[in-house]
């Protein structure tokens, strides 16, 4: 054994000949957890569109048969996304004065969720909400309007409608966001833009466009967004306060 330090340090880093070389580490096991961080970071960089269990298994560095030991079919993994977006989202205790504003804060907690991945609203548009962190946000909700005074039968078709614009308005804005990197823009156009467009059109045909082509264009998406949800539940708190036997009149 070598005296110097150095001389053992080396030593002890230096591979006999002829000894076999160290095994390659093992790979990661596949679990739903990778799969879904995989299917996230397809959506990330390259869009909803390129989603297949075959890319999220590339990602994985495996063969789509590995995946389906955990999954059933790419329904599974659209659940698992909304799932994972929906774990992000924080409910707040329902409080009867301030229903409506913990309402559109949740909504705008999983607008801001799906815009970080484009087109993942699709996702939730397409499955029957199973997985637990998806109806974790619903029960949330729900507990909210009950204890705004709704009724449950509609606090539940109101969170439908707002669930559905929400799903829309952000697939709507991915959408844009796409066309915006395309090397053909032209379909994408600015406020100022569509000003011009409509204020040139011919007055006998579109009269009201014409004059009232700055408010058609006002607005950003999201102002737009907290005005509709506004909407819809200024609508559900006067249907609240109409006797039932009074509303089909």
């Amino acid at each position: 054994m070598p005296s110097d330090p150095r001389q053992r340090r080396a030593a002890r880093h230096a591979q006999p000949a002829g000894e076999p070389a160290a095994a390659a580490p093992r790979k990661k096991p596949i679990t739903v957890d990778r799969i879904t961080d995989a299917a996230l970071e397809v959506v990330a960089t390259e869009g909803y569109d390129a989603l297949t269990i075959r890319r999220v298994a590339a990602v994985l560095g495996t063969g789509p048969s590995s995946l389906y030991a955990h999954i059933v079919s790419k329904e599974d993994i659209d659940d698992l996304l909304v799932g994972r977006l929906c774990s992000e989202v924080v409910l707040p205790e329902p409080d009867p004065d301030t229903w409506r504003e913990q309402v559109l804060d949740v909504y705008a907690q999983l607008r801001d969720q799906y815009l970080k991945y484009p087109g993942v609203s699709r996702a939730a548009l397409g499955v029957v909400p199973t997985n637990l962190s998806t109806l974790r946000v619903r029960e949330g909700l729900l507990a909210i309007l009950l204890a705004g005074g709704i009724e449950p039968r509609s606090a539940a078709w109101v969170l439908d409608a707002l669930s559905l614009y929400v799903s829309a308005y952000t697939l709507e804005q991915s959408l844009v966001q796409q066309r915006r990197r395309h090397p053909d823009q032209e379909w994408v156009l600015g406020r100022e833009e569509l000003i011009r467009r409509f204020t040139a059109l011919p007055a006998d045909t579109f009269p009201q466009t014409r004059r009232h082509a700055a408010e058609l264009t006002s607005g950003t998406g999201h102002d737009r967004f907290e005005f509709t949800l506004g909407l819809i539940m200024d609508n559900l708190t006067q249907l609240q306060a109409v006797p039932r036997g009074d509303r089909a009149r």
